[in-house]
């Protein structure tokens, strides 16, 4: 079977349209923001108990709740500080036993660098979704 000149010419036109259309592949589904999350018992030395990932701009990860949690921070702007003066109103014991948050990556392609101590696992939780997990 033969092909005429003329389809061959084209066709690699037509296959480099396409690709210019879409883009690179993983563009697409690289999230805008991405942030690794560790919770250690303690005040900074101790090794994380607990770590995930959490993707937002679409929502996803290893995070329990990644579209509450992407929310919140969507809601204070990114800023953690805020993120982690959490329900002023929860009332929780006076009993110092710190766990500590850790937060890397990128927020809306601002690097992250994050660290908190909470005075015990119930100030954490009461910081919301986005240390709840």
């Amino acid at each position: 079977m033969r092909f005429p000149i003329r389809a061959l010419v084209v066709a690699p036109g037509v296959l480099l349209a396409a690709l210019a259309l879409t883009g690179p592949a993983h563009a697409q589904d690289e999230p805008g923001s991405r942030l690794t999350l560790s919770v250690a018992p303690g005040d900074q030395s101790a090794p994380p108990q607990r770590t995930v990932t959490l993707d937002c701009q679409p929502a996803g990860g290893t995070h329990p709740d990644p579209q509450a949690a992407c929310a919140q921070l969507t809601e204070r702007g990114g800023d953690l500080d805020a993120v982690a003066a959490g329900d002023e109103h929860r009332m929780c014991t006076m009993i110092w036993d710190p766990v500590t948050v850790r937060v890397t990556g990128t927020w809306e392609s601002r690097p992250v660098d994050y660290q908190h101590t909470f005075a015990n696992t119930c100030a954490l939780e009461g910081a919301g979704a986005t240390f709840r997990f």
